[in-house]
């Protein structure tokens, strides 16, 4: 058996499940808000959070039940591939939390 399958199902296959991309596609409009946001504002702080805050808190919170009902339909299924994308979605939330911790937004 292939690295990338698992009982039948390879990752490139079960990445074109919503499931799947949903919450790496969350998770990186959520980074473009805050990159938009620090281009035409810059590092600034405010006293009621903007815009930009609430749509990123909203696209971060929604992506964990997404996440869970993929790890619930497909990690018994596909285990190997179920776990790479499961990194990847990791991936790309630490990508999208970075600038906030860093820059303390």
């Amino acid at each position: 058996m292939d690295a990338g399958q698992s009982g039948g199902m390879k990752t490139v296959d079960m990445l074109r499940h919503p499931s799947a991309f949903v919450p790496m596609a969350m998770s990186f409009s959520a980074l473009l808000f805050v990159t938009l946001h620090l281009i035409i504002y810059g590092v600034t702080r405010e006293s009621d959070e903007g815009t930009a805050a609430h749509l990123w808190q909203l696209l971060m919170a929604a992506q964990v039940p997404v996440i869970g009902y993929f790890l619930i339909k497909w990690l018994p299924q596909a285990p190997r591939p179920a776990l790479v994308i499961l990194a990847g979605q990791i991936v790309a939330a630490l990508a999208a939390v970075a600038p906030v911790y860093f820059l303390h937004l």
